[in-house]
Protein backbone atom coordinates (compact mmCIF):
# COMPACT_ATOMS: atom_id res chain seq x y z
CA UNK A 1 0.00 0.00 0.00
CA UNK A 2 1.46 3.62 -1.19
CA UNK A 3 1.78 5.74 1.81
CA UNK A 4 1.57 9.72 1.42
CA UNK A 5 5.59 9.99 1.42
CA UNK A 6 5.35 7.62 -1.73
CA UNK A 7 2.78 9.52 -3.53
CA UNK A 8 4.57 12.62 -2.88
CA UNK A 9 8.09 10.91 -4.29
CA UNK A 10 6.31 9.98 -7.35
CA UNK A 11 5.01 13.26 -7.88
CA UNK A 12 8.05 14.64 -7.39
CA UNK A 13 9.82 12.56 -10.20
CA UNK A 14 7.23 13.11 -12.46
CA UNK A 15 8.74 17.17 -12.14
CA UNK A 16 4.81 17.91 -10.99
CA UNK A 17 5.95 20.62 -8.64
CA UNK A 18 2.85 22.02 -8.83
CA UNK A 19 0.32 19.53 -7.62
CA UNK A 20 3.35 18.50 -5.19
CA UNK A 21 3.36 22.12 -3.63
CA UNK A 22 -0.97 21.91 -3.33
CA UNK A 23 -0.49 18.81 -1.74
CA UNK A 24 2.18 20.03 0.92
CA UNK A 25 0.69 23.46 1.58
CA UNK A 26 -2.15 21.75 3.17
CA UNK A 27 0.19 21.04 5.93
CA UNK A 28 -1.14 17.59 7.06
CA UNK A 29 1.41 14.79 4.75
CA UNK A 30 4.74 17.00 5.46
CA UNK A 31 6.06 18.01 8.88
CA UNK A 32 6.28 21.97 9.30
CA UNK A 33 9.95 21.55 9.37
CA UNK A 34 10.03 19.32 5.78
CA UNK A 35 7.54 21.59 4.60
CA UNK A 36 9.12 24.92 4.79
CA UNK A 37 12.84 22.71 2.79
CA UNK A 38 10.63 21.38 -0.10
CA UNK A 39 7.62 24.49 -0.72
CA UNK A 40 10.12 27.08 -2.16
CA UNK A 41 11.98 24.22 -4.01
CA UNK A 42 8.83 23.34 -6.06
CA UNK A 43 7.67 26.72 -6.75
CA UNK A 44 11.52 27.59 -8.07
CA UNK A 45 10.59 24.20 -10.25
CA UNK A 46 7.41 24.75 -11.39
CA UNK A 47 8.54 28.50 -12.27
CA UNK A 48 11.64 27.12 -14.60
CA UNK A 49 9.36 24.22 -15.97
CA UNK A 50 6.57 26.96 -17.11
CA UNK A 51 9.96 28.87 -18.79
CA UNK A 52 9.14 31.93 -16.61
CA UNK A 53 12.42 33.54 -17.72
CA UNK A 54 11.66 36.70 -16.36
CA UNK A 55 11.90 35.63 -13.19
CA UNK A 56 14.20 32.95 -13.16
CA UNK A 57 16.97 32.93 -10.09
CA UNK A 58 14.20 35.68 -8.44
CA UNK A 59 13.57 34.70 -4.52
CA UNK A 60 10.26 32.78 -4.02
CA UNK A 61 7.42 34.34 -1.75
CA UNK A 62 7.17 30.59 0.02
CA UNK A 63 10.41 30.36 0.99
CA UNK A 64 14.13 30.40 0.34
CA UNK A 65 15.68 28.36 -2.18
CA UNK A 66 19.31 27.36 -2.32
CA UNK A 67 21.51 29.71 -3.99
CA UNK A 68 23.47 27.59 -6.47
CA UNK A 69 19.85 26.33 -8.48
CA UNK A 70 18.94 30.21 -8.43
CA UNK A 71 22.58 31.08 -9.75
CA UNK A 72 22.20 28.43 -12.54
CA UNK A 73 18.61 29.74 -13.16
CA UNK A 74 19.99 33.09 -13.90
CA UNK A 75 21.84 32.14 -16.95
CA UNK A 76 18.61 31.78 -18.21
CA UNK A 77 16.59 34.99 -17.17
CA UNK A 78 16.33 37.79 -19.43
CA UNK A 79 17.26 40.79 -17.67
CA UNK A 80 14.53 43.01 -16.51
CA UNK A 81 16.43 46.43 -16.34
CA UNK A 82 18.85 48.18 -19.32
CA UNK A 83 22.28 47.56 -16.49
CA UNK A 84 20.94 44.76 -14.45
CA UNK A 85 23.66 42.34 -13.91
CA UNK A 86 24.78 39.82 -14.64
CA UNK A 87 22.97 39.45 -18.01
CA UNK A 88 21.91 36.23 -18.56
CA UNK A 89 20.53 35.12 -21.64
CA UNK A 90 21.50 38.41 -23.38
CA UNK A 91 25.34 37.50 -22.59
CA UNK A 92 24.59 33.67 -24.24
CA UNK A 93 21.83 31.71 -25.09
CA UNK A 94 24.12 28.46 -24.88
CA UNK A 95 22.31 28.13 -21.26
CA UNK A 96 18.82 28.56 -22.27
CA UNK A 97 18.45 26.09 -25.13
CA UNK A 98 20.46 23.36 -22.43
CA UNK A 99 17.41 24.04 -20.29
CA UNK A 100 15.02 24.04 -23.38
CA UNK A 101 16.10 21.09 -23.86
CA UNK A 102 15.35 19.44 -20.27
CA UNK A 103 12.02 20.80 -20.54
CA UNK A 104 11.35 19.64 -23.89
CA UNK A 105 12.40 16.08 -22.48
CA UNK A 106 10.54 16.37 -19.67
CA UNK A 107 7.22 16.96 -21.63
CA UNK A 108 7.46 14.84 -23.46
CA UNK A 109 7.86 11.57 -20.69
CA UNK A 110 4.97 13.80 -19.08
CA UNK A 111 3.05 13.08 -22.26
CA UNK A 112 2.32 16.90 -22.34
CA UNK A 113 2.49 17.62 -25.94
CA UNK A 114 1.10 21.36 -26.31
CA UNK A 115 3.33 22.84 -23.93
CA UNK A 116 6.31 20.48 -25.49
CA UNK A 117 5.52 22.42 -29.41
CA UNK A 118 4.97 25.75 -27.37
CA UNK A 119 9.02 25.26 -25.89
CA UNK A 120 9.80 24.18 -29.62
CA UNK A 121 8.65 26.87 -30.97
CA UNK A 122 10.43 29.37 -28.15
CA UNK A 123 13.22 27.45 -29.01
CA UNK A 124 12.87 28.28 -32.70
CA UNK A 125 12.37 32.34 -32.18
CA UNK A 126 15.95 32.84 -30.83
CA UNK A 127 17.65 30.50 -32.84
CA UNK A 128 19.22 33.45 -35.45
CA UNK A 129 20.67 35.07 -32.34
CA UNK A 130 22.22 31.30 -31.03
CA UNK A 131 23.75 31.22 -34.74
CA UNK A 132 25.02 35.05 -34.36
CA UNK A 133 26.59 34.67 -30.46
CA UNK A 134 29.51 33.41 -31.92
CA UNK A 135 30.31 36.89 -34.20
CA UNK A 136 28.77 38.90 -31.65
CA UNK A 137 30.59 38.01 -28.59
CA UNK A 138 27.04 38.15 -27.06
CA UNK A 139 23.42 37.03 -27.74
CA UNK A 140 22.14 40.39 -29.05
CA UNK A 141 22.56 42.28 -25.58
CA UNK A 142 20.93 45.90 -27.25
CA UNK A 143 23.46 47.39 -24.77
CA UNK A 144 26.86 46.10 -27.16
CA UNK A 145 25.18 45.03 -30.71
CA UNK A 146 25.55 48.74 -32.50
CA UNK A 147 29.03 47.61 -32.69
CA UNK A 148 28.36 45.27 -34.72
CA UNK A 149 25.63 46.45 -37.00
CA UNK A 150 25.66 50.65 -37.00
CA UNK A 151 28.74 52.61 -39.33
CA UNK A 152 28.72 53.66 -42.81
CA UNK A 153 26.92 51.34 -45.73
CA UNK A 154 24.54 49.55 -43.15
CA UNK A 155 20.92 49.16 -43.57
CA UNK A 156 20.25 48.23 -40.16
CA UNK A 157 16.96 49.71 -38.40
CA UNK A 158 17.26 52.40 -40.97
CA UNK A 159 13.73 53.96 -42.42
CA UNK A 160 12.96 53.24 -45.71
CA UNK A 161 12.63 57.02 -47.16
CA UNK A 162 9.38 57.14 -49.52
CA UNK A 163 9.64 56.59 -53.04
CA UNK A 164 12.96 55.49 -52.76
CA UNK A 165 14.19 51.87 -53.62
CA UNK A 166 13.76 49.00 -51.27
CA UNK A 167 17.18 47.39 -50.89
CA UNK A 168 16.61 45.84 -47.16
CA UNK A 169 14.74 42.49 -46.90
CA UNK A 170 13.89 43.61 -43.34
CA UNK A 171 9.77 43.78 -43.18
CA UNK A 172 8.19 46.93 -41.22
CA UNK A 173 8.22 45.22 -37.79
CA UNK A 174 11.64 44.00 -38.15
CA UNK A 175 12.98 47.78 -38.96
CA UNK A 176 11.75 49.27 -36.33
CA UNK A 177 12.68 46.46 -33.79
CA UNK A 178 16.03 46.98 -35.46
CA UNK A 179 16.11 50.55 -34.65
CA UNK A 180 15.01 50.28 -31.24
CA UNK A 181 17.16 47.64 -30.16
CA UNK A 182 20.17 50.85 -30.80
CA UNK A 183 18.21 52.73 -28.01
CA UNK A 184 16.33 51.19 -25.81
CA UNK A 185 19.18 50.02 -23.71
CA UNK A 186 19.34 53.87 -22.75
CA UNK A 187 15.01 53.78 -22.17
CA UNK A 188 13.76 53.10 -18.64
CA UNK A 189 12.82 49.32 -17.38
CA UNK A 190 9.33 49.73 -18.72
CA UNK A 191 10.52 50.67 -22.17
CA UNK A 192 12.80 47.72 -21.93
CA UNK A 193 10.58 45.57 -20.88
CA UNK A 194 8.14 46.14 -23.26
CA UNK A 195 10.91 46.23 -26.09
CA UNK A 196 12.23 42.26 -24.79
CA UNK A 197 8.48 40.92 -24.75
CA UNK A 198 7.52 42.32 -28.51
CA UNK A 199 10.48 43.02 -30.48
CA UNK A 200 13.76 41.06 -29.57
CA UNK A 201 12.36 38.05 -31.28
CA UNK A 202 12.03 40.30 -34.28
CA UNK A 203 15.55 41.27 -34.27
CA UNK A 204 16.86 37.73 -34.23
CA UNK A 205 14.79 37.10 -37.09
CA UNK A 206 16.22 40.03 -38.79
CA UNK A 207 19.63 39.01 -38.19
CA UNK A 208 18.63 35.77 -39.44
CA UNK A 209 17.48 37.38 -42.54
CA UNK A 210 20.28 39.44 -42.85
CA UNK A 211 23.02 36.35 -42.80
CA UNK A 212 20.75 33.74 -44.48
CA UNK A 213 18.32 35.49 -47.16
CA UNK A 214 19.71 38.93 -47.83
CA UNK A 215 19.69 39.49 -51.38
CA UNK A 216 21.82 42.91 -51.32
CA UNK A 217 24.06 43.01 -48.13
CA UNK A 218 24.63 45.73 -46.62
CA UNK A 219 27.97 45.95 -44.14
CA UNK A 220 25.92 44.10 -41.46
CA UNK A 221 27.36 41.31 -43.46
CA UNK A 222 30.38 42.95 -45.33
CA UNK A 223 32.20 43.76 -43.28
CA UNK A 224 33.01 39.95 -41.67
CA UNK A 225 35.52 37.74 -43.04
CA UNK A 226 35.08 35.51 -45.52
CA UNK A 227 34.87 32.50 -43.49
CA UNK A 228 33.12 33.73 -40.53
CA UNK A 229 30.56 34.99 -43.08
CA UNK A 230 29.87 31.76 -44.79
CA UNK A 231 29.83 29.56 -41.37
CA UNK A 232 27.74 32.43 -39.86
CA UNK A 233 25.19 32.02 -43.00
CA UNK A 234 25.51 28.34 -42.86
CA UNK A 235 24.05 27.98 -39.75
CA UNK A 236 21.62 30.82 -40.27
CA UNK A 237 20.09 29.12 -42.90
CA UNK A 238 20.11 25.71 -40.92
CA UNK A 239 18.27 28.11 -38.25
CA UNK A 240 15.50 29.29 -41.07
CA UNK A 241 14.95 25.75 -41.78
CA UNK A 242 14.21 24.56 -38.11
CA UNK A 243 11.55 27.67 -37.71
CA UNK A 244 9.96 26.75 -41.46
CA UNK A 245 9.78 23.10 -40.39
CA UNK A 246 7.37 20.36 -39.81
CA UNK A 247 8.02 20.62 -36.01
CA UNK A 248 7.62 24.06 -35.18
CA UNK A 249 4.42 24.48 -38.01
CA UNK A 250 2.47 21.85 -35.08
CA UNK A 251 2.19 25.48 -32.93
CA UNK A 252 0.02 27.08 -35.87
CA UNK A 253 -1.60 24.04 -36.82
CA UNK A 254 -5.14 24.58 -35.09
CA UNK A 255 -7.88 26.13 -37.59
CA UNK A 256 -8.91 28.82 -34.44
CA UNK A 257 -5.27 29.92 -33.23
CA UNK A 258 -3.20 28.74 -30.76
CA UNK A 259 -4.44 26.26 -27.79
CA UNK A 260 -7.37 24.68 -29.65
CA UNK A 261 -5.53 22.25 -31.64
CA UNK A 262 -2.93 19.57 -29.18
CA UNK A 263 -1.03 16.88 -31.29
CA UNK A 264 -0.64 13.40 -30.16
CA UNK A 265 2.85 12.14 -29.30
CA UNK A 266 2.91 10.13 -32.72
CA UNK A 267 2.22 13.39 -34.47
CA UNK A 268 4.68 15.04 -32.99
CA UNK A 269 7.46 12.27 -33.90
CA UNK A 270 6.16 12.52 -37.35
CA UNK A 271 6.70 16.05 -37.32
CA UNK A 272 9.70 16.06 -36.22
CA UNK A 273 10.97 13.02 -39.21
CA UNK A 274 10.05 15.36 -41.51
CA UNK A 275 11.69 17.94 -40.32
CA UNK A 276 15.04 15.89 -40.10
CA UNK A 277 14.38 14.72 -43.29
CA UNK A 278 14.58 18.39 -44.69
CA UNK A 279 17.17 19.77 -42.37
CA UNK A 280 19.35 17.02 -43.77
CA UNK A 281 19.24 18.36 -47.19
CA UNK A 282 21.50 20.86 -45.86
CA UNK A 283 25.40 19.85 -44.99
CA UNK A 284 25.39 21.32 -41.75
CA UNK A 285 22.10 19.68 -40.52
CA UNK A 286 23.16 16.44 -42.29
CA UNK A 287 26.63 16.10 -40.34
CA UNK A 288 24.48 17.41 -37.09
CA UNK A 289 22.02 15.10 -37.39
CA UNK A 290 24.30 12.03 -38.48
CA UNK A 291 23.94 9.32 -35.37
CA UNK A 292 20.33 10.72 -35.04
CA UNK A 293 18.36 7.15 -34.97
CA UNK A 294 20.69 6.13 -32.08
CA UNK A 295 20.12 9.23 -29.94
CA UNK A 296 18.04 8.14 -27.02
CA UNK A 297 16.89 11.71 -26.46
CA UNK A 298 13.05 12.10 -27.28
CA UNK A 299 13.99 14.06 -30.45
CA UNK A 300 16.86 12.62 -31.62
CA UNK A 301 18.63 14.85 -33.04
CA UNK A 302 17.68 17.74 -31.87
CA UNK A 303 20.54 18.25 -29.38
CA UNK A 304 22.74 18.10 -32.34
CA UNK A 305 21.30 20.10 -34.01
CA UNK A 306 21.27 23.03 -31.62
CA UNK A 307 24.91 22.28 -31.17
CA UNK A 308 25.53 22.78 -34.85
CA UNK A 309 23.79 26.31 -34.99
CA UNK A 310 25.69 27.46 -32.03
CA UNK A 311 29.02 26.45 -32.74
CA UNK A 312 29.26 24.68 -29.59
CA UNK A 313 28.21 21.80 -27.73
CA UNK A 314 24.37 22.28 -26.17
CA UNK A 315 23.38 19.18 -24.02
CA UNK A 316 20.32 18.61 -22.26
CA UNK A 317 20.81 20.88 -18.77
CA UNK A 318 19.56 18.65 -15.26
CA UNK A 319 18.59 21.62 -13.32
CA UNK A 320 15.49 20.75 -12.97
CA UNK A 321 16.18 16.92 -12.11
CA UNK A 322 17.97 18.50 -9.50
CA UNK A 323 15.31 19.99 -8.06
CA UNK A 324 13.53 16.83 -8.01
CA UNK A 325 16.46 15.17 -6.32
CA UNK A 326 16.72 17.90 -3.63
CA UNK A 327 13.07 17.80 -2.76
CA UNK A 328 12.98 13.77 -2.60
CA UNK A 329 16.00 14.02 -0.02
CA UNK A 330 13.83 16.50 2.06
CA UNK A 331 11.00 13.96 1.84
CA UNK A 332 12.89 11.00 3.38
Amino acid sequence: METARDVLAALARRYAFGDLEALIAEGTLVPDGRAKAVAPLCAFGQRVLDLDAEDFGMPEAVGEVPRDLLDRARASRMPQAPKERPRGALASLRPAYALLLEVIAIRWHRRDMAALVAAVHIASEYLPLLAWEPVLGHAGDPALIGASVNGEGSRFGVPVAPGSARECDHTRPERSACERTLRVAKEPPPGWRAYLDRQHSQVASALGDCAARCRTPCTVMTRLDGPVRAALTERCKLAAEFTDGALVKLRHAAPVGHGFGVPSPEEVEAAWARARKSLSHQPLGEAALDGADTDPYPLPGLPGLFSAIASAPIVPDTLLYDVTRRISASLR
